[in-house]
């Protein structure tokens, strides 16, 4: 529920390359390229935004909702398989609320970024 989140990386290419693998299941894709970065997005309103920076800001948690838990455990390969590291497997935290269902990794930054379904 955002307009658009930007935040600066310090690997320009390796981090669109994260991103855009992880979030494939997601259905996110490029909406464009230009001076200030990369802008991602899945419905073209809502966006992400990547920034080369060599500024060490503060460590960031992003949560992408999804539709069903498919899309947790996808997002949960294609986030490894794109170089991030496990930071929580695909699985329920009854600690949120009984259908939280979500997965964690590390972004190349050591960003911490989630999927989550919370249907049952």
């Amino acid at each position: 529920m955002f307009d658009h989140v930007k935040f600066g990386v310090s690997d320009y290419a390796a981090s669109e390359a994260f991103y855009l693998k992880a979030l494939t299941p997601l259905g996110v894709t490029v909406v464009d390229h230009g001076a200030h970065g990369v802008e991602m997005s899945t419905d073209g309103k809502s966006s992400l935004c990547l920034y080369q920076t060599a500024e060490k800001p503060a460590h960031l948690h992003l949560a992408f909702v999804t539709k069903t838990r498919a899309e947790v455990d996808a997002f949960y390969e294609a986030a490894l398989g794109a170089g991030g590291r496990d930071n929580g497997p695909p699985g329920l935290r009854p600690h949120y609320h009984p259908n939280y269902y979500a997965a964690f990794v590390l972004d190349p930054d050591g960003h911490n970024i989630e999927a989550v379904c919370h249907a049952a």
